[in-house]
């Protein structure tokens, strides 16, 4: 009896840190169309102030002069590291302080946070940032 119970113990904890391992995965990612809003399209030019390549996306975080004068901090989503790497961007693409031109489209729940479209150096070099899958070009 005593080992059927100890038995039954293991069996519940390995089931309930099953459940919540995967289910860390499950919240990780999410759908573009849940995150980011088509129809709110962004155009602007910042500093880059960090560059976050992890899975299961990278973030540039910029500072952002808004039309008003204050200083912003917007994170612009990109694809995967892995993804990133292939296409030839790596951790010296954009070294901090570096000016780049985003296009891209802002997270519906209004903050600072957009996916790139389209990131350009200062000098209108592209750079390639952007997830896989991505709606229609912005007009």
């Amino acid at each position: 009896m005593i080992i059927a119970t100890r038995r039954m113990r293991w069996r519940v904890a390995l089931l309930a840190t099953c459940l919540a391992l995967g289910s860390v995965q499950v919240t990780a990612h999410h759908s573009f169309a849940a995150e980011f809003d088509i129809d709110r399209p962004v155009e602007f030019q910042g500093k880059v102030l960090k560059v976050e390549l992890i899975n299961p996306h990278s973030w540039i975080h910029l500072e952002v002069i808004a039309a008003n004068g204050t200083k912003e901090t917007w994170m612009i989503e990109g694809g995967s590291p892995n993804q990133l790497f292939r296409k030839g961007f790596t951790r010296n693409s954009l070294p901090v302080g570096t000016d780049v031109q985003v296009t891209g489209y802002r997270a519906r729940d209004g903050r600072n946070r957009a996916v790139g479209r389209t990131l350009k150096l200062a000098n209108g070099q592209p750079l390639f940032f952007q997830p896989n899958e991505l709606p229609r070009p912005i007009h």
